[in-house]
């Protein structure tokens, strides 16, 4: 059975940029809504905040190493496949070089690739633990200091491509709005609201709530409009973790008596049920309605067939899979839909299960699976296959798409035997993909093409064994990034002392674990920066304090013999 989790995020006192007033507040009220409402074990909610009590032996205070250790506990030790994770943060994000970051306490805008927490490697590591996700960012962009920077940008494109739900509290070219008159920012205040009285069932019930009360509140408050966007993968109706607790019946119920929604528009008398008029004609002309269904019903069945034959069109398949998102914009409101990948059964909850689908590194071939003598003319056959059908060789979701397709050959056609071959030659293509995905420790992206081979086919065994060995690599490998990440923001310029930290921090990874590799290039680096601020010392002839730096060089580093031999020279020099 899933377990509900939920981390909540508030952060008001910077150290490098203007404190926010209200994020506390927000993650605070978020966690307690989620225990209080929706039936969240008290011990499954993280809350980070200034104040916020340790979590066991682990401080809250929202720093980056320990909002990092925290994840890496709560995945090594908590965290299960498909279990599901809430996941809000109210507090600044930079866009640099790019890239999105979530800015913890110590966040400096002159440091961002040091302090920040990179968006695009949290969002994989929540992938690669196989959660069902919900991410709320309530994200405030500094005034002034990223004008031209829009925070959010990436991130929507990471969750169309990872597939993970995601809603941002502002569109990236707008800010986000708080106000301490109404305790929370804009954004959160509307998703409360939603939560609170029975619009957040689904997330196409709360998107129209949150597209009309956001803005709603900062007209308000008089402050610029910002209106959220929503990415989510498409499915059926279904409610959120709070409605499916008894009491939420009650809550809902009220709810018309406690808030009311602002309504597009009001209904006119002539539709409305009670209108006399409308009864008049419907007791007079009881055909009518019958024919009103009768034409409803015939224009559905029209438009069924017309999609029917649209769909055997190879530009309209290809276009149900393709990672391009369907944008529809009402009411100044953004919403961004993804289209599921083929053959993967939804989630049957709120939160959809990650996915991703990000850029194709150049394929290898598996050594490990034999070519038949006919290989090579069977996969040139298989590959003018997928270019008559306008598909590319290197996306695991064009090969499968293409697999798919050749399954609607019949038995007895002139084109079955070589539909058959084309559909191993493309099975093994995915799996190759895969492993070259792997070998970039691209673990997420790995994965996910290795669940579209196929069950039926002889290398499904294969991509099931390897998707199992590229999660334990994963967690390892987030693992040890994180230790490096660590060492990485002990560094302060000019300090010898603070490489020596961080070099014995880096140590920690174990050999032969993905990211060993980059521990021991960093390690190296780090052994050459310390001899050189000691080689700098010494042409000020301060041999005491070059031979002390000199000697912070570990032992087992790329500088430590000539930095033992330097302190030797210098030993001589200083009698």
């Amino acid at each position: 059975m899933a377990n509900n989790w939920a981390i909540a995020i508030g952060i008001n006192q910077y150290q490098f940029f203007q404190p926010l007033g209200c994020a506390q507040a927000d993650a605070e009220a978020v966690k307690d809504f989620l225990v209080t409402n929706c039936g969240f074990l008290s011990q499954q909610c993280l809350l980070i905040t200034e104040t916020s009590p340790p979590f066991g032996d682990r401080s809250t205070y929202p720093t980056k190493e320990n909002i990092l250790l925290l994840l890496e506990d709560f995945a090594a030790a908590f965290w299960r496949p498909q279990d599901r994770l809430w996941f809000f943060f109210s507090g600044y994000g930079v866009n640099h070089k790019g890239k999105d970051y979530l800015m913890p306490v110590e966040g400096d805008p002159n440091r961002i690739e040091q302090t920040g927490i990179e968006v695009r490697a949290f969002m994989q590591s929540l992938q690669v633990a196989n959660l069902d996700a919900l991410l709320l960012l309530d994200i405030n962009r500094a005034f002034g200091t990223y004008a031209d920077a829009y925070i959010g940008k990436e991130t929507i494109e990471l969750a169309k491509e990872l597939q993970m739900t995601t809603i941002l509290s502002c569109q990236p070219e707008q800010f986000s709005h708080e106000s301490r008159e109404l305790g929370h920012g804009f954004f959160t205040a509307a998703l409360l609201e939603a939560l609170r009285y029975g619009n957040g069932s689904n997330l196409t019930n709360l998107e129209k709530y949150l597209s009309v009360r956001t803005p709603e509140l900062c007209q308000h408050y008089w402050r610029p409009t910002q209106n959220p966007v929503i990415v989510f993968v498409p499915k059926p109706q279904v409610t959120s973790p709070q409605l499916e607790n008894e009491s939420e019946a009650k809550v809902e119920s009220s709810a018309e008596q406690m808030i009311s929604p602002p309504a597009p528009s009001a209904p006119s008398s002539s539709s409305s049920p009670s209108s006399p008029h409308s009864q008049k004609r419907s007791s007079n002309n009881p055909f009518l309605p019958q024919l009103l269904l009768w034409s409803i019903a015939t224009m559905l069945v029209l438009c069924l067939i017309v999609v029917v034959l649209l769909r055997d069109r190879a530009g309209f398949r290809l276009a149900e899979i393709l990672p391009p998102s369907l944008r529809t914009t009402t009411n100044n409101r953004k919403i961004v839909k993804v289209s599921p990948q083929p053959n993967l059964t939804p989630s049957p909850t709120l939160l959809t299960q990650p996915k991703t689908q990000l850029i194709i590194p150049q394929v290898t071939s598996d050594p490990q699976v034999t070519p038949n003598p006919d290989e090579s003319k069977q996969r040139n056959q298989a590959l003018l296959e997928l270019g008559k059908m306008s598909l590319s060789q290197n996306q695991a979701s064009d090969l499968r798409l293409a697999i798919n397709t050749a399954r609607k050959i019949p038995p007895g056609d002139a084109k079955y035997t070589q539909a058959q071959e084309n559909i191993k030659i493309w099975s093994r293509m995915i799996l190759d993909l895969a492993q070259s995905r792997a070998q970039q420790r691209q673990y997420a992206n790995a994965i996910s093409a290795a669940q579209l081979v196929p069950q039926d086919q002889l290398v499904y065994s294969k991509a099931q064994t390897s998707i199992q060995q590229w999660r334990l690599e994963a967690k390892q490998y987030v693992s040890n990034m994180t230790l490096i990440d660590a060492a990485v923001g002990l560094i302060r310029a000019g300090q010898a002392s603070t490489y020596n930290r961080a070099i014995e921090v880096a140590k920690k990874v174990p050999r032969g674990e993905p990211g060993f590799d980059i521990a021991q290039k960093s390690i190296n680096s780090w052994s050459e920066n310390i001899l050189r601020l000691a080689k700098k010392r010494a042409t000020r002839k301060e041999f005491k304090a070059a031979i002390e730096t000199a000697a912070l060089v570990p032992e087992g580093t790329a500088a430590y013999k000539e930095a033992q031999d330097a302190i030797s020279q210098w030993q001589k020099n200083s009698q």
